[in-house]
């Protein structure tokens, strides 16, 4: 672990200082709470903690994937596993409920989405259209277009 720190100043006495630094193995900053202090004030306790816990050997490389990459692989999975995985953290509940992860569910399953389906799905939002039965989604749309009509004739 490598702590470096920089005097910035105006005054001349400090024109010249080198930037300050602090080396040490993993096992002993685990050790040096001085340290830790130092590194909590000015980056704040969560980097404090996850540099502690990459000390210990806590690698969670799925938590720190990007989002646009999880919901690629997450919408590889079956139906049943992204429920079990919304429930793991905060993260990935919001990233299981998302429109962007359903729309690409729903895209990969259907054959044909027509823009007006599209609108309606974006309405509802995407997963709430995923899970709605056929028969209602086809009321809904038949209901969309008498509603666009008789807006289109008082236009008119």
């Amino acid at each position: 672990v490598i702590f470096r720190w920089w005097k910035i100043s105006h005054r001349n006495e400090f024109c010249e200082s080198r930037p300050g630094e602090i080396k040490e193995s993993q096992e002993h900053f685990l050790d040096d709470s001085s340290l830790h202090i130092q590194i909590a004030i000015v980056f704040g306790a969560k980097v404090l903690e996850h540099v502690l816990s990459l000390c210990r050997g806590n690698y969670d490389f799925l938590e720190r994937l990007p989002v646009p990459l999880l919901l690629y692989i997450i919408s590889f999975l079956e139906l049943e596993d992204i429920t079990r995985l919304s429930q793991v953290s905060h993260r990935f509940e919001m990233i299981c409920n998302s429109n962007a992860l359903w729309e690409n569910i729903v895209e990969n399953l259907c054959d044909t989405i027509t823009p007006e389906m599209k609108e309606l799905a974006q309405e509802m939002g995407w997963k709430k259209f995923f899970f709605t039965n056929r028969l209602q989604l086809q009321l809904q749309l038949r209901r969309r277009r008498q509603k666009q009509d008789a807006q289109n004739k008082i236009l008119t």
